[in-house]
């Protein structure tokens, strides 16, 4: 039975919702936790310091990700309309639609894994294929969300998109900003690699079954990675913001212990 973790009882009786609420500091955290991250990069980018300007964007893209995976499933701790344009912000800032991102990334909880899961499908290929991948992997998210989704969703996708053309074209040639140059190249060459470190990283010889994701321990993992790697726990229980999964990980080990033992790393 596909995804029968979902209906063990053990998983069932863990408690996730009071993990929901996050406190007005913990909506400020979340809703700018990538801020430092950008402005050193572009900074650094500013003075020409390349090799730690991209380091800092690393970071940034990885805070980013955090943020707009929060959003995709409503859990930043704001309205749902604030959401919607929090979405629509990081489309600029991080390049793409992130509304397409959402409905597909939304799939992927529901038929995680199978034919119908777009966003997963690097997970099936090897590492090196699935960096291959990387630059149709933007392409076939947009392409599928475009597609498939409502008419609605449609108009925030070429919203978005429309945004995008309009900030790289003033930065690539009307604007002489070397630094807003810069990042505009990273965040393309990111959304080529996401395929590999956002999907093929934590689902990799996974099943559809029990084992659907992998995860992390260790608290450094977890500051470094500013908890993004807690993906079983993710898939278990989505409403969880992300500052909450280390919580959740400890109540899931004492419940069903053998889901830590696939780690990223």
């Amino acid at each position: 039975m596909a995804l029968e973790i979902m209906h063990d009882e053990r998983v069932r009786s863990v408690e996730w919702r009071d993990l929901c609420d996050l406190s007005r500091w913990e909506v400020i955290h979340e809703l700018f936790i990538s801020a430092p991250w950008l402005v050193l990069s572009l900074v650094l980018a500013h003075y020409e310091l390349w090799f730690f300007a991209l380091g800092a964007s690393f970071m940034f893209f990885l805070c980013g990700l955090r943020q707009v995976h929060n959003a995709y499933h409503y859990a930043i701790g704001i309205s749902r309309q604030g959401h919607e344009y929090f979405m629509f912000l990081f489309s600029i800032i991080m390049l793409g639609s992130m509304h397409a991102v959402q409905f597909n990334h939304l799939r992927h909880h529901r038929y995680c894994m199978n034919e119908e899961d777009v966003e997963a499908r690097s997970a099936r290929m090897k590492w090196w294929q699935a960096i291959l991948f990387g630059p149709k992997f933007p392409i076939l998210l947009h392409a599928t969300a475009l597609r498939l989704g409502s008419q609605r969703l449609r108009r925030w996708i070429i919203a978005e998109l429309a945004a995008n053309v309009i900030w790289i074209a003033l930065v690539l040639f009307v604007w002489d900003i070397a630094f807003l140059q810069y990042h505009v190249i990273v965040m393309l060459i990111a959304n080529c690699l996401t395929a590999f470190f956002a999907v093929w990283t934590v689902h990799y010889h996974c099943d559809r079954s029990h084992f659907i994701a992998r995860t992390i321990r260790g608290r450094l993992k977890s500051l470094l990675t500013y908890n993004m790697f807690y993906h079983v726990e993710h898939h278990l229980f989505p409403k969880v913001p992300t500052c909450r999964l280390p919580t959740l990980a400890m109540r899931l080990d004492e419940a069903a212990p053998e889901l830590q033992k696939m780690r990223v790393f």
